[in-house]
């Protein structure tokens, strides 16, 4: 790392130069790169993916995207058992097509009564409709009621309900603060932690390393959208765990700048002297979290590669920012602006995490007990995680008109699944296409199925069919449904395609975590790899890998209890508990937090073995570590908890859970893991923590370290 930080320093103004180069290029270019993002969460190669893209292509409707359902009360004195209020019907919803393209499957297009309520007095309807975010599908669904008030006559009451609906009302959609106003609350926020660590005017050193870091990534996934579709989360990510590793990374190194010239080091020599030291743990500290997000890359989901390529580049350039563009700022302001300090005496040890590691150390029993018991009891709640969109009654717990219209064709006897449909494509033409019908209908499971005998889902021999499930998808037998239509339509003329939002989640679970395990060894592994050849510990490596994933199970946890049994969801977000996580939320809360939770350890065992190089004491080095990262790991973990946590104002709730998923995971590894367990179980080894067998050392050419046996004492 020296080699680095000397070229840097002799390179000033082109450093400089380059990195101002990359950020204009990165902010003038910021707007394109968004807009260039995609939505789409897709599972290619998969039957219902595949399926809800024919359907695209056939009728130009999205079998994966949620119909609305639009409910007509009729005038009094009218009823759907009279042919004038039929009429009245058929008018009000074939008017939806004002609203542009979609399909509209109600009693005048199916003949089904049951879209009749048992006092014939209301009717609803099935509307499919094309993907949003495509130019054909952009504001379809919000034009969809005014289309049917217009329509309805005096006297009648119109309202649309469906998932979107249910979502915007129930705390998921309305307006909110951009990427850029969240990014400069959660930067606002950081610089108050950086002020409070360092007590001087080098706490803004940091966040200005931030800036380029961004900006910087940005452009280079704007690179990246010439080559793939890159989905739209990468924005997210980069801008605020991008705001948050590149401010740990600079917050190590200029600590321990400090701390060089607290010893009497020279500017310069005190800037190579953190490079040589925290700029390894930087480095280490980046190629973990690097290695975490290799495993959206070896997943065969595309829109979780583009979020795994994307994401790569955010450690990557902030190692770069910490490595060459700090070491330049501290060589030309460093001095000056720390001199501006609010408080004297040292500001790199903190002598109360000096005891605190004494007291871990001295009960290091109690201690590993007590965070094993809180981290364990949190995890234990991950096992009831269910994997899907949220329920729809969990969304329609926020009231309004969407929820009312949903609770009431409920009390009529439509399932609440009738928000999540399964879509058939049946390729038989009509004789296809009644067996199918007739076949889906007899299943156990299915509540009705609706054939509109309309242009809109008739094209040549295919036909869309609409299955309203008993279940919803979420829920065990909403997911088996998808299984047991497709065995039983296999013999059906022409044949049949299973395809709706539940058969491609179905599907996604069963690609991705159905290799999970395999995928998490592999991680596991490799990871262990690279920190055995950085502590040159066997047992330090495998230490740190078993309390990530602890950490993980805990995150997880906390998704579960918070978000979906609703325990704070509502108190804080106005948001009732949503009944399950999304499909793709686990794997990404599991990428970043893997890599991000190993920063912290790195940054606490790195030292600790520094210090026990230096002195042969296991429990001195333990106590002495603490002292000099305590302080700084928490405000750390804080400074990218804070940051995941302005993002959780977005409306979105798949970035909500998100943010705070991996918010919470940082919270419980930095508070419980790494100041009670990592100490506890590093003094409980004591001279064990540096065993090291030849054998393993000679494939990771390191030298043997089991000497360190012979050592009496801790």
């Amino acid at each position: 790392m020296t080699k680095v930080t000397r070229f840097a320093l002799h390179h000033r103004r082109l450093v400089v130069l380059a990195w101002i180069l990359l950020a204009v290029a990165g902010g003038v270019t910021a707007s394109t790169t968004t807009n260039g993002l995609s939505h789409s969460v897709a599972t290619p190669g998969t039957a219902g993916s595949e399926s809800n893209q024919h359907i695209r292509k056939r009728f130009g409707l999205d079998g994966n995207e949620q119909p609305g359902i639009g409910l007509l009360r009729l005038p009094p004195g009218q009823t759907m058992q009279s042919a004038s209020g039929q009429a009245i019907a058929a008018r009000t919803f074939d008017a939806a097509h004002r609203a542009g393209h979609l399909g509209v499957a109600d009693f005048s297009t199916t003949h089904d009564p049951k879209l009749i309520s048992r006092d014939a007095r209301t009717t609803w309807a099935l509307i499919d409709m094309p993907n949003p975010d495509i130019p054909i599908g952009a504001g379809v669904l919000q034009r969809i009621q005014p289309a049917l008030r217009a329509a309805a006559p005096a006297g009648a009451s119109v309202t649309v309900t469906g998932f979107e609906p249910l979502q915007s009302a129930g705390g998921g959609g309305g307006g909110s603060p951009s990427v850029l106003v969240e990014t400069l609350i959660g930067a606002l926020a950081a610089l108050v932690i950086l002020a409070f660590v360092y007590g001087s005017a080098i706490a803004i050193v940091p966040l200005l390393m931030a800036l380029p870091s961004i900006l910087t990534t940005f452009l280079l996934v704007l690179g990246l959208e010439q080559l793939i579709t890159v989905n739209n989360l990468v924005q997210y990510l980069v801008a605020f765990i991008g705001l948050g590793v590149a401010i740990d990374y600079s917050l190590l190194i200029v600590t321990r700048w400090r701390e060089q010239r607290e010893g009497g080091l020279s500017n310069e020599d005190a800037i190579l002297a953190a490079g040589a030291t925290a700029g390894h743990a930087v480095i280490l500290s980046g190629i973990t979290v690097a290695v975490g997000l290799l495993c959206l890359l070896v997943l065969p989901v595309p829109f979780l590669r583009s979020i795994g390529l994307g994401s790569i580049m955010i450690p990557l350039v902030a190692m770069g920012a910490a490595m060459t563009l700090l070491p330049v700022t501290l060589a030309a302001w460093g001095p000056a602006l720390d001199s501006k300090r609010v408080r004297r005496g040292s500001t790199t040890l903190s002598l109360a995490w000096e005891r605190w590691g004494g007291l871990v150390v001295r009960r290091r029993w109690i201690a590993g007990i007590v965070g094993l018991a809180i981290m364990i009891g949190l995890a234990l709640p991950a096992l009831s995680m269910k994997s899907g969109q949220a329920s729809a009654n969990a969304l329609a717990a926020g009231g309004g008109p969407a929820a009312e219209a949903l609770h009431e064709i409920e009390r009529e006897g439509m399932p609440s699944a009738v928000v999540f449909p399964v879509q058939l494509l049946a390729h038989g033409g009509r004789a296809g296409a009644a067996r199918a019908a007739s076949v889906a209908r007899e299943t156990p499971g299915v509540y009705t199925v609706l054939a509109p005998a309309t242009a809109s889902f008739r094209q040549g021999q295919d036909t869309l069919l609409s299955v309203i499930p008993s279940a919803e998808g979420n829920t065990s037998a909403g997911r088996a449904l998808i299984g047991t239509l497709r065995a039983r339509l296999a013999g059906v003329p022409g044949g049949v395609e299973v395809g709706g939002n539940t058969a491609e989640v179905t599907d996604f679970n069963h690609v991705v975590y159905g290799n999970f395990p395999l995928m998490l060894a592999v991680l596991a592994l490799l990871t262990f790899l690279l920190l055995a050849r950085a502590f040159r510990s066997v047992v330090l490596a495998l230490k740190a890998v078993i309390l990530n994933i602890i950490s993980l199970g805990a995150a997880y946890g906390f998704l579960v209890l918070f978000w979906q049994e609703g325990h704070g969801s509502n108190l804080l977000y106005g948001v009732p508990a949503i009944g399950a996580i999304r499909e793709f939320i686990p794997i990404i809360v599991f990428a970043f937090l893997f890599g991000l939770s190993m920063d912290y350890e790195v940054f606490v065992l790195a030292r600790i073995r520094e210090e026990y190089d230096r002195t042969g004491s296991t429990n001195g080095a333990v106590v002495r570590a603490l002292g000099r990262t305590g302080r700084l790991v928490t405000c750390a973990a804080l400074i990218i908890a804070v940051s995941l946590l302005s993002l959780s104002v977005n409306p979105d709730i798949i970035v909500r859970l998100i943010a705070t998923g991996l918010a919470a995971g940082i919270l419980l590894d930095v508070v419980v893991v790494r100041t009670l367990l990592v100490p506890a179980l590093v003094a409980l080894m004591g001279r064990w923590n540096w065993w090291m067998p030849a054998g393993l050392a000679r494939v990771l050419r390191i030298a043997p370290s089991d000497a360190a046996l012979s050592l009496g004492g801790p």
